[in-house]
C-alpha cells in the first residue's frame, strides 16, 4: 500500500489531535491575534499610502549627486573590494 499526500495529512491531523489537544486552543488564539495584527498593519499601510497620494508626493523625485566640499579624495586601492579593517 502506497501512502499519498492526503494520507499523510490525515495522519498529521490525527497526531495533532491526540498529542497536542491541550495546546490547540492556545495556538489558535495566538494565530488569531497574529492575523488581527497583520490586518491592522496592512490597513495602516494602505491609509498611509492614500495620504501621500493626496499630497502629490507619490511621484518620482529628481535629484543630482554632488560631492561634499570637505570630502577626502578616494584612496588608491589594491584591487580588492573589501574595506580596511577597523580592528586594532
Amino acid at each position: 500500500m502506497r501512502l499519498e499526500g492526503w494520507h499523510l495529512i490525515i495522519i498529521i491531523v490525527l497526531a495533532l489531535v491526540l498529542f497536542a489537544a491541550p495546546k490547540l486552543p492556545g495556538m489558535a488564539r495566538s494565530l488569531g491575534q497574529s492575523m488581527r495584527i497583520f490586518k491592522s498593519e496592512v490597513r495602516e499601510m494602505k491609509k498611509d499610502g492614500k495620504g501621500e497620494e493626496a499630497e502629490g508626493t507619490a511621484g518620482p523625485v529628481e535629484g543630482r549627486v554632488v560631492n561634499h566640499p570637505q570630502a577626502k579624495p578616494a584612496e588608491p586601492t589594491d584591487g580588492t573590494d573589501v574595506p580596511p579593517s577597523s580592528r586594532a
